[in-house]
């Protein structure tokens, strides 16, 4: 086929010099612990950055002026690149090595979160945000295919309950993180934080990291496929992210999700056709891996859409510094950390079936415990949602991931790395702006008859869309020189309106994960993981 490129002579089976000597067991070079450390420190940085900056949303909108759509752009556009590029990235690993594709993927991310720190709009922000995203999608399922290669299958879960730990530690210990530095520091410091871990996981895997490939790794590029898949991606999530503007009834929308339509059509008719595709669509035959890639959509949707709002509620709601709204977050930290690695052994006893049924179960239970919350809920029942949701998060993001990347065969071992990552990705992305759409929806539907039966002035339309769009976020939209009786007044209804849209968005969010618990249902041991039992010293 035209649209395939080959990539060199190199036999597919063939793998790059050792540096180290045939004898990858005398040195660190290959050794699967130290393989583990090294990946989980990359993995840590792209992790981090995926919610630390939803703390410095607020200090960055002060700071530079933004609006709401502006934050939201912030964090999507990080997610858009991740999404569009993760696939392309892992297929990139399977060709040409995954330690290659590793370091040039921490190297970048690490480049590009400085150039943010420098950054002094928000169109540089985004600029920078989407290459963060682009360098991260090589550095992720990078990751995952060295420990697939790595480690043989009776360590392989306990390497990825430790993998899911790092990644849950870091996405749930971002808003901690975040606080401490945007509260002693500056935004920018959200930023400046990976360039010295990114020189970290440099040195360790130039030193550490060995290349695997394959016996039958790809030899080709298909080029076409790339170019519908990341097309039919962009389409999507630009009609998600731009419907909450437009509206849902907006020929535009429309017109993006059936563009995105009839790309993911031809992108699954050219998989057919080409000799080397960028997906094997016999990929999906595996029920398990088809279950496991739905499992991390919806897992995603529901934790990264509801967080979004939690930073807000914490912050603009109940006054707390972002320090603060950090630490009150550390019941949903603590939980991942501790539970994930007990995810991996639990479902090398079990199986996944059970575990990740389980998490789910506990999820939609999390959620909808978190649309009960009110204004002035206390530390206490907070802490009892975030820790249960935490419980439930880790044998889903441990579980999930064996299905997936157990089930396909070694030399694709990237492409479902990527498939995991991307999974991920793209229900995040989907989830704030589904939510955010619910939350919008609610507001500009309650703050009206609330203002006006609080008994105060009546808004102008344009005044009273500038108040629904502050409400979104959780603040009072509080005119200067406002009496104390009428700021407390706009404040209780601001708070009270905001409450009850990010409690629907939380039913929506729980209605979600019950879904996914009948998706768990569908899922089994990974059948292939015993194809990268090869490393010694484990």
């Amino acid at each position: 086929m035209t649209s395939q490129t080959t990539m060199g002579e190199a036999g597919p089976g063939s793998a790059a010099p050792d540096p180290a000597g045939q004898d990858a067991a005398t040195g660190l070079r290959g050794h699967p612990w130290f393989t583990l450390i090294t990946v989980a420190v990359g993995v840590m940085m792209v992790a981090l950055d995926g919610t630390i900056v939803a703390i410095a949303n607020p200090a960055i909108r002060d700071d530079l002026h933004a609006t709401i759509a502006d934050v939201q752009w912030i964090t999507n556009a990080y997610f858009l690149a991740l999404a569009v590029a993760l696939i392309t990235a892992g297929k990139l690993g399977d060709r040409f090595g995954h330690r290659q594709t590793f370091l040039v993927g921490v190297t970048g991310f690490a480049g590009a979160s400085a150039a943010i720190g420098f950054s002094g709009t928000i169109g540089l922000i985004v600029t920078f945000r989407v290459f963060q995203g682009l360098f991260g999608a090589l550095l992720m399922p990078a990751a995952l295919g060295l420990l697939r290669a790595t480690f043989p299958a009776e360590k392989l879960n306990m390497a990825i309950g430790i993998w899911g730990m790092v990644i849950g530690a870091s996405t749930a210990g971002g808003p901690i993180l975040g606080g401490v530095l945007v509260e002693h520091v500056n935004w920018q410091s959200v930023f400046f934080v990976n360039v010295p871990v990114g020189v970290l996981a440099l040195v360790l895997g130039l030193l550490i990291l060995r290349d695997h490939r394959a016996e039958k790794a790809p030899r080709t590029f298909d080029l076409l496929g790339i170019a519908l898949l990341s097309g039919a991606m962009f389409c999507l999530v630009w009609a998600l992210i731009k419907a909450p503007t437009w509206g849902w009834g907006d020929g535009l929308t429309w017109l993006f999700i059936g563009v995105s339509t009839v790309l993911f059509t031809a992108f699954a008719f050219w998989e057919t056709k080409v000799r080397e595709p960028l997906i094997p669509l016999k990929l999906f035959r595996s029920v398990p891996l088809s279950a496991g890639v739905v499992l991390m959509v919806l897992m995603a949707f529901a934790f990264m859409g509801g967080l979004f709002f939690v930073t807000f509620y914490l912050q603009n709601v109940h006054g707390m510094s972002p320090i603060d709204a950090g630490l009150h977050l550390l019941p949903l930290t603590g939980m991942m950390i501790v539970g994930s690695p007990l995810a991996g052994v639990l479902i090398t006893k079990l199986g996944p079936r059970v575990p990740l049924a389980g998490g789910m179960v506990s999820v939609a239970v999390a959620m909808y415990g978190m649309h009960t919350l009110e204004a002035d809920t206390g530390s206490g029942v907070m802490s009892v949602w975030f820790a249960l949701l935490g419980l439930g998060l880790a044998p889903v993001m441990v579980g999930a991931t064996e299905v997936i990347v157990g089930n396909a065969p070694l030399e694709l071992s990237g492409v479902a790395g990527g498939l995991q990552q991307a999974a991920m990705q793209t229900g995040g992305s989907l989830g704030t702006a589904v939510l955010g759409a619910v939350m919008a929806s609610k507001v500009d539907s309650d703050l009206p008859g609330n203002w006006a039966g609080a008994g105060l002035p009546q808004l102008p339309p344009q005044q009273m869309d500038q108040a629904a769009e502050a409400v979104q976020v959780g603040v009072a939209p509080v005119q200067p020189g406002a009496s104390a009786s009428l700021t407390a007044k706009i404040t209780e209804v601001a708070h009270h309106t905001f409450v009850s849209g990010m409690g629907l968005a939380s039913l929506v969010a729980a209605g979600v994960a019950v879904v996914a618990v009948l998706v768990a249902l569908l899922t089994k041991r990974g059948v292939n993981a015993e194809a990268g039992a090869g490393a010694a010293h484990v």
